[in-house]
Parts: C-alpha cells; sequence; structure tokens
C-alpha cells in the first residue's frame, strides 16, 4: 500500500505533540507545512501565512531553539526528541507572554534542533530571562537565541513565508512533510507511484507510449465504469524526493497527461521502515 496525497500517516505521539501546538495557535489564523532543502539537510518551515496580509506593529524578531540527540537519520526528532522540543517551546511561549506582546510567526525544525520564530514589541530584559531559565534546565544542551531589530519582517519574508503558492506546491509539501516527519531520506531514488486518468482508451495507450519513452514502468491499468474519467493507469519511477525536483516531476505529468485529455491525480511512495 503506498501513500497518496493526504494518507500518510503520523505515529500517534507526533499527532498528540502537533495537536497541543496548533490548538495554541489563532483558530483565525492559517498555517502551512513545507519542506526547504538546505546545506546539510532538510528543514521542515510551519508558518503563519496569515502575517503576510496583516501583522501587529512588533519590530523585534526572536527566534529560540533547542537541540535534541534523539532524532532519525533525516533530522527530524524521535518520539522522545519531540517530547524534549515541545516542553522547551511551551515553556519559552510562557514566559514572552509574561513579559511581552508577542505573535509567533513560524516553527523550524532542522538537524535535530527545534526553533520558534517570534516578534515581539518589546526585548527590555527578555535574553536576561530566557538566558536564565535554559541556563537553569537545558545546560548540556545546544540551545540557540537571537533577538535583533527587525521593523520589515524581512526575516519573515525571506526565510519563513514560501516562495511558491501554487495548489500543487501545497500538495506537493503536505505530503511531503508526512515523509520527513517519519525519517524518509530524500536524497535517495526510491519508487514513486503516479495516478493519471482518461476519457477514452485510445489517449490512455498514447500517454502510455510517451512515458514509457521517458523510463517510466505501468503498474497498472483499470476501469471504473460510470465514472467521468474511466481510465485510470497507475505508472512509477525511481526518482528522488528533494522537493525541487518532485515539483519538476510532477509538473512535467500533469502538463503531459493534459496534453492528452487526461487528468493527473497526484503521486504516492510504498512506505519503507526507518530506524
Amino acid at each position: 500500500m503506498s501513500f497518496k496525497f493526504k494518507k500518510a500517516s503520523y505515529t500517534l505521539l507526533t499527532i498528540i505533540l502537533l495537536s497541543n501546538i496548533f490548538q495554541a495557535f489563532s483558530q483565525d489564523e492559517s498555517w502551512e507545512t513545507y519542506i526547504a532543502q538546505k546545506e546539510k539537510g532538510f528543514m521542515a518551515v510551519t508558518v503563519n501565512m496569515e502575517l503576510k496580509f496583516s501583522r501587529p506593529y512588533y519590530k523585534n524578531l526572536l527566534i529560540v531553539g533547542t537541540q535534541t540527540s534523539k532524532c532519525l537519520k533525516n533530522g527530524y526528532p524521535k518520539e522522545e526528541g519531540l517530547k524534549k522540543l515541545y516542553t522547551f517551546s511551551d515553556s519559552i511561549a510562557n514566559i514572552i507572554n509574561k513579559h511581552t506582546k508577542n505573535k509567533l510567526a513560524g516553527i523550524i525544525t532542522y538537524q535535530c534542533a527545534g526553533f520558534d520564530v517570534f516578534y515581539v514589541k518589546d526585548t527590555i530584559g527578555l535574553r536576561s530571562n530566557i538566558n536564565t531559565f535554559i541556563k537553569s534546565n537545558y545546560a548540556n544542551s545546544k540551545n540557540y537565541l537571537v533577538i535583533e531589530p527587525d521593523k520589515k519582517w524581512a526575516y519573515y519574508q525571506d526565510s519563513l513565508f514560501p516562495k511558491q503558492l501554487s495548489n500543487d506546491f501545497f500538495i506537493n509539501h503536505e505530503l511531503l512533510s508526512h515523509l520527513f516527519y517519519q525519517g524518509d531520506d530524500f536524497t535517495k531514488p526510491q519508487k514513486i507511484e503516479h495516478w493519471v486518468y482518461f476519457k477514452r482508451e485510445k489517449r490512455r495507450q498514447k500517454f502510455i507510449d510517451k512515458i514509457r519513452v521517458l523510463n517510466f514502468k505501468v503498474d497498472s491499468l483499470s476501469f471504473k465504469k460510470g465514472d467521468f474519467m474511466p481510465y485510470e493507469i497507475k505508472i512509477s519511477r525511481e526518482d528522488k524526493l528533494e522537493p525541487n525536483a518532485i515539483a519538476v516531476l510532477t509538473a512535467m505529468l500533469k502538463n503531459l497527461s493534459s496534453s492528452m485529455y487526461g487528468t493527473y491525480d497526484g503521486w504516492g511512495i510504498v512506505p519503507v521502515a526507518k530506524d
């Protein structure tokens, strides 16, 4: 059975921890997660999209985080590591809330570390309060704290907000995020499955002729009587799941299927157990 779009699953603890985090967000806010490729690996970025269009006049950037040794090979924390990061995050948020007005703009997970990105109104004494807490409770961890002016919200614009806003981008990254949380190594080629639908069998056959030249394999053909696009084809090829690579791949298949009056219906992979 393969993961396709929203069919990927988290571990139970991951669901609980992420649910606790997102319950703290305002219902009026819109949050999205995407995967970014960096020099040392891949980074999960969860960003408050609403702040692009409406933001408070808080002129100071605050980035705070800690690292865990309990993480998967791809740099995402294991269950024990997630517990540590969530406890740290919750405690830091309580300190900031008591000190000054603030807005949580994003959450970053990268190389076994978790970072919360805030914009705050007042910074007087804030660094001291956070450092005191960290030294008392996380002295044996590698910790991070940045407080600096950012009147124009440049960090939010340049490092948090996604460069693309298409439906295809968010659909791809929804599945990429699920796979990243489970420890998938995006740098290694793996079998990726794709589904395409056609109204007529002749169109499907023309598509088959094209994709075989591109080294895709035809995994299955089926006919679903009564459907508007009854002729299904599932194809596969070994490719990397790097975000830029999957964007190019899915765009190519979408355009190719559309040129033959077909509908590209997404991709998935056969899950492999991770350490």
